[in-house]
């Protein structure tokens, strides 16, 4: 019988984060409604830049397209998908079912997320779930690629090969909450990490040096793309433990051209990151196709891996 080191999918993005390469990763977002053209179209920008693209899962609590469904689309057009997959809208079964139907559809990627609350969104009368949160999750995604449901009941049409990854957070207020959650997260069985953006590079170099110096795991900083002094304010207001620096508010504001001005400090930031962690995780809300002109600006090459399973 194979155990589970002979069975292992190599995808690109796993083969590169197991070869210490640094790793680029960039975000879309599934469409309101039934046409996934556009979300496509954007991500096809990524194709040769990036190693993966990340597929939300409700992000805010606000309605999209499941993000199973988007990363199966995504993976038909030849690109390789990371599925998001958050707690808040199902219970344990419903996780267990779509992690199974992911792996059916090819998807081994999968960044496993508590939500945000619904109270955030654009359906606040909905109940939320939160059978699981984010550590529980990745254990049961453990005891699935390791052939048992969470009742530890043989899956008796095959174990799943999922390389799942956590998100943190290096500018979370609670050092110690950082620790262990962060510890936890990594004894649940985390294999990569993503960052929320980041802003205090200072932060996320004491976090490297001080928490995540040991863990052998790729860790990537979240670099987002900002339009306007407007926009980012906006994400101060609206996005929870999020704080965009007075000093890039007021450049932004000072811009002739607010965007180029946004995509130069998303480059400087790129640049910055690189010297403390393994790669980065790009963030360019419905401005999907500037990210390769960022990462360019940024002088970060081309991908040695087609972004295809």
């Amino acid at each position: 019988m194979l155990n589970i080191q002979d069975r292992t999918i190599l995808t690109s993005f796993r083969r590169a984060a197991q070869a210490g390469e640094f790793l680029v990763t960039a975000e879309v977002i599934p469409p309101k409604g039934g046409d996934p053209a556009h979300m496509v179209k954007m991500a096809h920008t990524l194709k040769g830049r990036v190693h993966a693209v990340n597929v939300t899962d409700g992000s805010r609590a606000v309605l999209r397209m499941s993000s199973v469904v988007a990363s199966a689309i995504l993976l038909q057009n030849g690109i390789e998908p990371i599925c998001q997959l958050a707690c808040r809208d199902r219970n344990r079964i419903g996780l267990q079912a779509d992690l199974m139907g992911a792996h059916a559809l090819g998807i081994h990627n999968i960044l496993a997320l508590t939500g945000d609350p619904v109270k955030a969104g654009d359906h606040v009368d909905a109940k939320g779930v939160f059978d699981l949160e984010s550590v529980r999750l990745l254990q049961m995604i453990h005891k699935l690629n390791s052939g048992v449901d969470c009742n530890e009941k043989p899956l008796i049409d095959g174990a799943l090969d999922l390389f799942v990854g956590a998100a943190i957070d290096p500018q979370c207020g609670s050092w110690s909450g950082l620790q262990s959650r962060f510890e936890r997260k990594l004894e649940a069985g985390a294999q990569f990490f993503q960052s929320q953006l980041i802003t205090d590079f200072e932060r996320l170099e004491k976090f490297m040096d001080k928490i995540a110096t040991d863990c052998k795991k790729p860790i990537l900083a979240g670099i987002f793309l900002l339009k306007s002094a407007k926009n980012a304010q906006f994400i101060n207001r609206c996005v929870p433990g999020v704080q965009i620096p007075d000093f890039i508010i007021d450049r932004l504001a000072q811009a002739k051209d607010p965007l180029e001005e946004g995509m130069k400090i998303a480059a400087e930031q790129v640049q910055i990151a690189r010297q403390l962690c393994q790669g980065v995780h790009m963030m360019a809300v419905k401005r999907e196709d500037l990210i390769a002109p960022i990462l360019d600006m940024a002088g970060v090459a081309s991908v040695n891996h087609m972004v295809s399973v």
